[in-house]
């Protein structure tokens, strides 16, 4: 793990101008962007819904409510959550910024498609992969959540006015080439498949997860491996672009697979992280199995699995926030020498993900170092 010279465009965050400064999951945290729940819409049903909703009983409930307002007890419950979560951060002395509220339940549509309503902006970790000094705009493979990056644009230009930089990657057409036809989503023993084609680059922020030098993605459905080829030129030669092997019926997003921790510390899903890159081991990292959840199974849950547990957020290599209730992940933290701090956060989870992807770092007290 030898530290290397950041480049002078990096503007080292916190030690100089730039208020954009991030390059791992475990840096001191000193500044990020948490979704809000307001407005939040259930996602319309569409081309991709098959690939990423698990649960095939709900697929009727999609069909026949997507586009309306979740029901309002069940905000009140996810609001209650997402407002502890921002209470911790904050006494922690982390900076907490939020999106723009936006009319989500309006139509949208662009030439070939159109859909009822957009989604929210519960999850900023899928739209924005800030690294370093840069934030990128996410290409994304829903068409409901074409316009979700419109709910982050003052904070964009704000943080651009400030010295960082901001870019948007391709902005896709998500035509029927974007997708394979007849997609019907895998079985368990079946050969991994996902439904995006290759017809133009595609990835969800939250489908790449950084670790200094290193950026680990994986394909899903929501990133095909011409994404991962366009991230992989944009950002060389000062970042290394790692495929990691997945195997999921319903693949969606890295970090409830693949989570670097801290240096020395890989958190991985037992059965969907397929093969963890030789690079860990050849650098003596601790590949740590996360253990079963323990939300319970008659929890209700329409955008995730429960293995949405893993999906925390380190504070700094010690410290990691983690839904309250997941004893068995909280004793095995302990025993690997991080310090958990918990927060109610199931109800939350019901309508959208976990800590890491309801924020979005934006400013980590580090340099850039290689850590593999």
């Amino acid at each position: 793990m030898t530290p290397s010279e950041p480049r002078s465009a990096d503007r080292q965050g916190s030690t100089g101008a730039c208020p954009v400064n991030t390059f791992n999951e475990w840096d001191p945290l000193e500044e990020i962007v948490v979704g809000i729940v307001e407005d939040a819409v259930i996602p319309p049903w569409e081309t991709i819904s098959p690939a990423v909703v698990h649960d095939k009983t709900q697929w009727e409930f999609f069909k026949s409510e997507g586009g309306k307002r979740w029901p309002p007890e069940m905000l009140r419950k996810a609001e209650r959550d997402i407002e502890a979560f921002v209470h911790i951060l904050e006494a922690e002395g982390v900076t907490v910024r939020r999106p723009e509220r936006f009319a989500w339940d309006q139509p949208l549509a662009a030439p070939g498609w159109s859909l009822p309503s957009s989604c929210y902006a519960l999850m900023p970790r899928d739209v924005l992969l800030v690294i370093g000094d840069q934030i990128i705009e996410a290409p994304m493979g829903w068409r409901s959540r074409f316009f979700e990056h419109h709910a982050y644009k003052s904070l964009c230009k704000e943080y651009f006015r400030g010295g960082a930089r901001w870019i948007s990657a391709p902005r896709p057409e998500l035509s029927g080439a974007s997708y394979a036809p007849d997609f019907v989503a895998m079985e368990e023993g079946e050969e991994q498949r996902t439904i995006l084609t290759d017809h133009e680059p595609l990835f969800d922020a939250a489908d790449a997860i950084k670790c200094g030098r290193d950026l680990f993605i994986a394909q899903s459905s929501c990133c095909n491996t011409f994404g991962i080829e366009w991230l992989r030129r944009h950002l060389a030669p000062d970042f290394r672009v790692h495929e990691v092997e997945v195997y999921d019926t319903h693949p969606m997003h890295i970090d409830a697979t693949f989570l670097p921790l801290a240096p020395g510390k890989l958190l991985v899903h037992p059965t969907r992280c397929a093969k963890v890159p030789d690079l860990f081991e050849k650098a003596g990292w601790d590949i740590l199995l996360c253990p079963e959840p323990d939300m319970p199974l008659t929890h209700p849950m329409y955008n995730c699995s429960r293995w949405i547990s893993m999906n925390v957020l380190m504070l700094d290599e010690e410290r990691v926030i983690i839904a309250q209730g997941e004893e068995r992940l909280i004793a095995a933290f302990k025993k690997w020498g991080l310090t958990p701090i918990s927060c109610p956060f199931y109800d939350f989870e019901t309508i959208g993900g976990g800590f890491h992807c309801a924020s979005v770092d934006v400013r980590r007290r580090g340099t850039l170092q290689s850590y593999l």
